[in-house]
């Protein structure tokens, strides 16, 4: 463990002004606080801080963000208070540990709104001062080497939110050495099969990839020396884990059918100096067509700046060539914190830099705009992961998009109005539809009309999330405009047979009341609720007249429909919604869950509660008020249709052994088609009967442990 003086030592190193008092009195009080605690490896709890404020000194980051590190977790894990290491460290240090600390005291209903929130405040906080995200980065980073002691279950879900948020950032922060350490991290618990067959692979080859790489390097150095320039590093090292598996699962290759492993750098004095080292390598070996890419020119948004080229190496070999100066080199490692600057004190000047990201003002534009957590993060896991497209407006102006954006994704970018009447745009002074998609260099105008309005369609067109959250708020308030019609009219025509007035129950207030009383937020909400379904006219005249008069009334309705209701309500059997029994219930068939996934349920006037699983499209899409909360009665199953698709090489036995991968769990194959693609590769669809979410995920990793089985996928639509 690295002792306070060490700690010390390694920040002095970049910050000679550094407050080494401050930082051993926060070693001595985390020590204090965390005494007694462990770790589940056994391990006394403080090497956890120690090893985040380490990694935090590694990303050479300033003095209260080293402290932070050392005090992250007292709040959370410890009886210290936030106002505590305000006395005993003062605002800013206070500040920063508050936006790292979860939010551990509020209840929420399930671990998905929990994250989601999680992320809300980081975001918040994060956008007050970008030292936060780092210090929770270090934290993750440290978490992720020690997660091995965790049960299986939770190794799987911390792993899959840190590729699915924590890396990502580090991504768009541009701190690579963090990104590349999550993302192998992650796939070594997510997929086992696939990190260690690709750990056995690399291994095998290490020997005669060290050879390589030594030579294409004196080759290239001399090339360059021979050319007039002075490269400072020429070097080579092989990609990382995660880096290869995307590559096979984008490509549906396998890995011997890789063969750009290895990377190359050249790190030269000036920019001049890159475009010269480009012309040498495409002058002695030939460009792939293609793959050259310019971020000093469009630089990426995390500020990433390198010539990407790649080219017939020696012997054949296809390998990648980044092309940087020692500034471009050190903002590619270190990102935000390669910017870091020192005030008088040694203090950072974090929020500054917080506003050179785009990104981050978009984190902060969504969480503003969209009321539903779960969405918010939804969305930024969606644009986090995109690679990007730049167009030019008429104007000249340079927008970055997600690739795969459409023209829809531009209308939304320049304003919401133009984006909900767009019906096409001009591109390059040539007229597109509305499904175009954006390419590097486009210019784009859009064409709108005053009658024009968006459609579900649009939702299949847009990839940003700014146009999908503008587009499902236009489909909700439609929604809610039916249901505010349809409420009123079911009230006025239930109220008049009870001889009671609705626009007189208005004038009085007494609707207003019978709201309150339903805990709801105005009479306009309670109609609404009325029109989706969420509240019965039975309701509403049990808060208007008196209990009586509703028990003689109750007492004539009760009968046959009712009966029927409690029939038609076994449909759903093995769900539970919100505590209620008679209530109509069927599954979504666009996603079909399963006992054992997260479900959400929504209420559909006339046809009771449809069933989603909550990572199912459909769920974004519906509006949040018809929203029920429903769960899994214990015990429930019963064997459902679900679809699978394999992707694997094709060759003799590949169909055999999958189809028997699935009969050893006990599943039964119901429907099965084969159909093989110019690439020599299989695309199988199978549907199969399973009862669990936890027998379906047994089915997948059964399969994804076949040689020669690229990817396993459910398709949900």
């Amino acid at each position: 463990m690295t002792s306070a003086e060490d700690l010390v030592g390694r920040v002095r190193a970049y910050h000679s002004g550094a407050d080494a008092a401050l930082i051993r009195r926060a070693y001595e009080f985390s020590r204090a606080v965390h005494r007694g605690q462990k770790r589940q490896s056994g391990d006394p709890y403080f090497v956890h801080p120690v090893g985040v404020a380490t990694l935090i000194a590694d990303l050479r980051l300033d003095v209260p963000s080293v402290v932070t590190g050392l005090l992250h977790d007292t709040v959370e894990d410890t009886l210290t208070t936030i106002e505590q290491i305000h006395s005993e460290f003062g605002e800013e240090i206070a500040a920063l540990v508050d936006g790292v600390t979860k939010i551990s005291q509020v209840n929420f209903n399930s671990r998905e709104e929990k994250q989601a929130e999680n992320f809300r405040k980081m975001v918040l906080a994060m956008a007050r001062d970008i030292r936060v995200i780092l210090v929770k980065l270090a934290d993750r980073t440290d978490n992720m080497r020690t997660l091995n002691h965790l049960s299986p279950d939770r190794q799987r879900e911390i792993a899959q939110e840190t590729v699915d948020i924590y890396a990502p950032i580090a991504h768009r922060l541009g701190v690579s050495w963090i990104k590349n350490e999550l993302e192998d991290a992650s796939l070594r618990y997510l997929r086992p099969e696939v990190y260690y067959q690709l750990k056995r692979n690399v291994a095998k080859k290490k020997g005669e990839r060290g050879r390589y790489i030594n030579e294409f390097s004196g080759v290239l150095a001399r090339k360059l020396n021979e050319s007039g320039i002075e490269a400072e590093e020429v070097s080579g090292r092989p990609k990382h884990f995660y880096s290869i598996y995307g590559k096979m699962q984008r490509e549906n290759l396998l890995y011997d059918q890789i063969f750009d492993l290895v990377g190359f750098r050249i790190i030269v004095d000036t920019l001049t100096e890159c475009y010269a080292a480009l012309g040498v390598v495409h002058a002695n070996w030939k460009p792939v067509p293609g793959r050259f890419k310019d971020y000093i020119a469009l630089p990426k948004n995390n500020m990433y700046q390198s010539l990407h080229t790649t080219v017939i190496g020696l012997y054949g070999e296809r390998v990648e060539v980044q092309i940087r100066t020692h500034e471009m080199h050190r903002v590619a490692e270190f990102g935000i914190a390669a910017h870091w600057k020192y005030k008088e004190g040694g203090q950072s000047a974090g929020a500054v830099e917080a506003q050179r990201f785009a990104w981050l003002r978009q984190l902060l534009e969504w969480q503003q705009n969209v009321s539903d957590p779960q969405e918010f993060l939804g969305s930024v896991k969606e644009d986090l992961f995109s690679d990007e497209v730049f167009v030019f407006t008429p104007k000249g102006d340079v927008l970055n998009f997600p690739e795969g954006a459409s023209v829809i994704d531009f209308a939304y970018r320049i304003h919401s109005e133009v984006g909900h009447h767009c019906t096409g745009a001009r591109v390059n002074s040539r007229l597109v539809p509305l499904r175009y998609r954006l390419r590097n260099g486009d210019t784009v105008e859009i064409v709108t009309t005053s009658n024009q309005t968006p459609s579900k369609d649009w939702l299949n067109n847009v990839k940003t999330s700014r146009a999908k959250a503008r587009i499902r708020g236009w489909l909700r308030y439609q929604q809610r405009s039916r249901s505010l019609a349809v409420g009123r009219e079911i009230l006025e025509r239930d109220l008049s047979r009870h001889h009671l007035d609705f626009k007189r129950l208005q004038k009085e207030g007494k609707l207003g009341e019978a709201a309150h009383a339903l805990s709801q937020k105005d009479e306009e909400t309670l109609i609404a609720g009325v029109g989706y379904g969420k509240i019965t006219t039975a309701q509403v005249l049990g808060k208007l007249l008196p209990a009586d008069e509703i028990a003689r009334r109750a007492e004539r309705e009760e009968g046959t429909l009712r009966k029927f209701i409690r029939r038609m309500a076994g449909q759903g059997a093995g769900v539970q919604v919100s505590g209620v029994e008679d209530v109509l219930v069927r599954f979504g068939r666009c996603c079909d869950p399963l006992p054992g996934e997260r479900i959400l349920g929504f209420i559909t006037r006339g046809r009771g509660v449809t069933v989603h699983a909550v990572d199912c499209p459909r769920v974004l899409e519906s509006d949040p008020q018809r929203r029920v909360e429903v769960v899994w009665e214990s015990g429930a199953n019963g064997a459902r249709a679900v679809n699978l698709e394999v992707v694997c090489v094709d060759e003799p036995g590949m169909l055999a052994g999958i189809t028997k991968a699935i009969s050893a769990v006990g599943v039964n194959i119901t429907r099965a088609q084969v159909q093989s693609t110019p690439d020599k590769q299989a695309l199988n669809s199978f549907e199969i009967m399973v009862g669990t979410a936890d027998q379906l995920n047994k089915v997948i990793r059964a399969i994804g442990k076949l040689r020669g089985v690229i990817r396993v996928s459910r398709p949900r639509a």
